[in-house]
């Protein structure tokens, strides 16, 4: 009996050790299944439609290769988050896709946590979406926000130095419309190019990052003398002195892309991935430059420092598969330099050269604070839209009027969900 014992528990043991070898024979750390191996279908939902039929094919090649036994697919989609959310409700969704606006605590409901896949060395934003200690998003790269110019334009219209204040920034874009080019392309109708006036500038005239969560303290976030007034009141100064596209109202974002790198338009306010797709639109790399936007007259540089969207695995999907796709695209597949991006990887240097001036300025950035569960509820069930609240700031005859009907929402909001003062 107790040689059946001893030879029972040496067979455990043996067992035991051989199930912690086997953990460690993965290349490179990736995350694999029980088995082993990466394997089965998986389909990566994606916001990036220009990539379909050529980079991505590019992709599915590569990774395929490295991985024989999984079969890869990529699906892309508009109105990205309200699609993905409708989507999740049915309980059917893809495999990989970037996490859309949730509260973090509504993540472990959908998705699989992502601690255990290892990368060559630390990432950036790895606590901007994770809940209870378990990451459940890794950043698909990271970027800032400021402007992007044709350098041929600012020529033609004399403008000799990037504008350090906002005064001088005005003054840029009156000699751009005196020389017959559109100063700012603001994409107003398409909404989405909106929320840097939501999340961004809002940063740099408050000069902290966490205006977004402050709002779930009060029934008023929005007034005419705070970060979200003043900066949208930007964007109407801009529309008011004719600025922004001649007919706001039916902007086209593709066809914007041409028109910065052919210099009909002048500039974008957005972040440095956009670059990459206006040079792939005409311009000479050398003709793009990139400079802070001076949202005040300090004379300071100001810019945030953003994730991009943030990959996310289905908990119900092929998870194995899904994480080695994630490590994959983050260590090899060229995704940061392709897009323009800060690379996730700490240690690796953004290769777009663009970035190099920017810097030049002596930036003061501003990195993300975790979003605020509480604000983000009380934002969904005020179903508020905050780039659409821009447009209708924008257009509106009384602005003011504007704010009031959205926090006349938020705080019912804030009251139904039972948050006090």
């Amino acid at each position: 009996m107790k040689k059946s014992l001893m030879l029972l528990l040496s067979v455990i043991v043996m067992l035991t050790m051989l199930s912690a070898c086997s953990g460690n024979t993965n290349e490179k750390n990736e995350p694999a299944g029980d088995d082993g191996e990466i394997k089965g279908d998986i389909v990566f939902l994606t916001n990036r439609t220009d990539m379909i039929g050529n980079v991505y094919d590019e992709y599915k090649k590569r990774f395929e290769e490295k991985y024989p036994g999984v079969n890869l697919e990529f699906e892309a989609i508009l109105d990205y988050d309200a699609t993905l959310k409708v989507r999740m409700s049915s309980g059917d969704f893809p495999d990989v896709v970037f996490l859309p606006t949730l509260s973090n605590a509504e993540f472990p409901e959908y998705f699989a946590p992502l601690n255990d896949i290892e990368f060559s060395g630390d990432i950036y934003f790895k606590e901007l979406r994770a809940h209870e200690g378990q990451m459940y998003g890794i950043s698909s790269g990271g970027s800032t926000v400021g402007i992007v110019y044709n350098k041929e334009a600012f020529a033609k219209a004399g403008i000799t130095d990037v504008p350090k204040t906002y005064e001088e920034f005005l003054a840029a874009c009156e000699k751009l419309k005196q020389s017959g080019i559109v100063p700012l392309a603001s994409n107003f109708k398409d909404k989405w190019p909106l929320d840097v006036w939501v999340h961004d500038i809002p940063s740099l005239i408050g000069e902290a990052s966490d205006h977004q969560n402050k709002r779930a303290d009060t029934d008023t976030p929005y007034t005419m003398d705070n970060e979200y007034g003043k900066t949208w009141s930007i964007v109407r100064e801009l529309y008011e002195k004719g600025y922004l596209e001649p007919d706001i109202n039916s902007t086209n974002w593709e066809q914007s892309k041409k028109d910065i790198a052919t210099g009909k338009f002048g500039m974008y306010l957005l972040g440095n991935w956009v670059i990459n797709q206006v040079i792939e639109n005409g311009a000479d790399p050398d003709n793009v430059g990139f400079f802070p936007f001076p949202a005040d007259n300090s004379g300071q540089a100001k810019a945030p420092l953003n994730p991009d969207f943030f990959y996310a695995v289905n908990k119900n999907g092929n998870v194995p598969a899904a994480k080695a796709f994630i490590h994959w695209m983050i260590e090899e597949s060229g995704y940061d330099e392709f897009a323009g991006f800060i690379p996730t990887l700490k240690d690796r240097e953004p290769k777009l050269a663009q970035l190099a001036e920017f810097n030049s300025y002596d930036v003061k950035y501003f990195e993300p604070a975790q979003p605020s569960d509480v604000a983000i509820d009380i934002q969904n069930a005020a179903q508020l839209d905050q780039a659409a609240t821009v447009q209708e700031f924008v257009l509106s005859d009384d602005p003011a009027a504007v704010l009031e009907k959205v926090n006349g929402r938020w705080a019912k909001a804030r009251s139904d969900l039972g948050i006090k003062e």
